[in-house]
């Protein structure tokens, strides 16, 4: 027999934001799309914005990090 196993949340902090109501409803639709929460397509749009920052916005936020 199968057994049930749910998978550990990882650690997060809670914030709140207030959206434009158009924003949340093409994120929640793109979430809709992709089967993803939209709290999980949230945390995907930041990182990838994050990710391509510009390279003098990267080190400045990387030599905040240390």
């Amino acid at each position: 027999m199968n057994k049930l196993k749910i998978p550990e949340n990882h650690s997060g902090i809670s914030k709140t934001l207030r959206l434009p109501e158009n924003l949340v409803d093409d994120v929640q639709n793109l979430a809709n799309l992709k089967n993803l929460s939209f709290n999980r397509t949230v945390i995907s749009l930041i990182q990838f914005s994050l990710n391509n920052l510009e390279e003098s916005d990267k080190t400045y936020l990387e030599s905040l990090r240390h």
